[in-house]
Formats: structure tokens, C-alpha cells, sequence
């Protein structure tokens, strides 16, 4: 017969094993949720002349993302909350397990571009970014300087 089961495969297994301790630091866990390691997950493709970053960010809407260059890092900002209206239309809140908050990402991008070549879109929960490629500023080659006398 099966029945279900509050202790994993094996009961001894769960009594004597030595205690798991990875569980302590939840703290990003209780902003976040269960599923936090897959919030804004990120995929960088490299072109000839440019980069693509496709960013997941799904439930959120255009206006709750902001993007920002700063020192040569592109910030990226998701903002969503809940409006209290919003729960008295619906009802009476007993379990809430969609995502509100906000979240943050930076990328290095280099301090040569300016937010004018950035170009963003956003379809079906996925931020699309073009970022071009610029060289760094070559610095003069060494030299040795004489020395006199």
C-alpha cells in the first residue's frame, strides 16, 4: 500500500544523518521566495559588432523596468507591487505565490558607451538589449625615456 510520507526515501536516513546546514542563510529566500536563484535570468550573445542580452523578467509590465548607465555599469531595475484595491476586488488574499517587489542586476558594459547606442525592447517578459562593441581607448605605447649625462 502506498501512502504518503513526512520523512524522505528511507526514516533511519533522516534521524541519523548528519545535520544539513545550508539551509541557515535564507535571507534572499524570504524576499524573493522559493525561487529566487531563477530571477532575472540572464543570456549574453556575442556578435561581430555587437552584444545581446535577453533578460527573463515574466509578470512584469514596460513601466515597472527602468534602465540606468552609471560609471560604466547598465543597471537593471524591476518594480511591482501590489495595490491594496486591487486585493478588495479579488477577494480575500489566502495565498500569495506570484512575485512583488523589486529586483536588481548591473553589468559591466564599459564606460565608452553612452545610453544613446543602448537600444531595449520588451516582448512576452523578455528585456531585449543591443549593446555595440567599442575598444577601449588605446593608451600610449611605453617608452623609455634617456636619461642625460
Amino acid at each position: 500500500m502506498l501512502r504518503p510520507s513526512i520523512f524522505g526515501e528511507d526514516l533511519f536516513d533522516d534521524w541519523f544523518a548528519f545535520p544539513d546546514f545550508r539551509d541557515l542563510d535564507r535571507t534572499e529566500r524570504k524576499l524573493y521566495g522559493r525561487h529566487a536563484d531563477r530571477m532575472m535570468k540572464t543570456d549574453v550573445h556575442e556578435h561581430d559588432d555587437h552584444y545581446e542580452v535577453d533578460i527573463d523578467l515574466p509578470g512584469f509590465k514596460k513601466e515597472e523596468i527602468t534602465l540606468e548607465l552609471n560609471n560604466g555599469y547598465l543597471i537593471v531595475s524591476a518594480n511591482k507591487g501590489l495595490d491594496k484595491d486591487e486585493k478588495d476586488k479579488k477577494g480575500k488574499l489566502i495565498r500569495q505565490e506570484r512575485y512583488s517587489g523589486s529586483m536588481q542586476r548591473s553589468f559591466y558594459v564599459g564606460e565608452n558607451i553612452t545610453e544613446e547606442e543602448i537600444k531595449a525592447s520588451f516582448k512576452h517578459g523578455v528585456l531585449n538589449l543591443t549593446l555595440p562593441k567599442k575598444e577601449k581607448e588605446k593608451l600610449p605605447e611605453k617608452k623609455q625615456i634617456l636619461i642625460e649625462g
